[in-house]
């Protein structure tokens, strides 16, 4: 299963090192943002996983983003707070909102490679199921009436045609329902379809 991590850093040379650093090891879907908004931007549509903050001394106004995820996406993300001038008192103040652990720059590579191991331990034992239940549940609820007809025809094994014939519309207008339906559920495939509605409990256990 991939592991996502998420990197804010406004310095494209920092946050390209630890990209290249953490990419090294398979199985890790990484993506890259400058600023702490523009990762709050789409939080809601991102798998859960581990984020990446840098907080730069001695302006730590990304410390917010923190307040938004404890508040928005209780057990979605884990966070490993980064930092260029960190303290007891912004160690304290970063838990409290949340965070998971806090690195003083420079560190060692092994010090960041831990970090990281241990942030994914806590999302797998701390609310990692429940988020995305949430998340799977969010995007099925994008879904117009009619999308959703759709879905309930892709659950049940039916492939356009059969869709078309219980719904009584063309296989075309069946092919432009299920293209809006992945697009809102964020998938490029029917396997990945199947797993939001797994999630989201449409698909039956057995």
């Amino acid at each position: 299963m991939a592991r996502f991590i998420y990197i804010v850093d406004s310095h494209d040379a920092a946050r390209g090192s630890v990209h290249a650093l953490l990419s090294a090891e398979p199985g890790k879907v990484i993506r890259d943002f400058r600023r702490g908004d523009d990762f709050l931007k789409v939080a809601a549509t991102l798998d859960p996983g581990l984020l990446l903050l840098d907080l730069h001394a001695p302006d730590f106004a990304d410390m917010d983003v923190l307040a938004v995820i404890k508040a928005r996406f209780p057990g979605k993300f884990t966070v490993v707070i980064l930092t260029t001038g960190g303290s007891a008192a912004l160690a304290v103040e970063a838990m409290r909102a949340g965070a998971v652990d806090l690195l003083e720059k420079p560190y060692e590579s092994e010090t960041l490679l831990a970090a990281v191991e241990a942030g994914f331990a806590l999302l797998a034992a701390d609310g990692w199921a429940a988020a995305r239940i949430g998340l799977a549940r969010a995007r099925i609820g994008r879904l117009s009436s009619r999308e959703r007809a759709v879905l309930a025809g892709l659950i049940d094994g039916h492939a356009n045609k059969g869709i078309a014939d219980l719904l009584q519309i063309s296989a075309r207008t069946v092919e432009i329902y299920r293209a809006n339906m992945m697009t809102k559920l964020n998938v490029r495939n029917l396997a990945q379809v199947m797993g939001v509605a797994f999630f989201a409990g449409l698909v039956p256990l057995r």
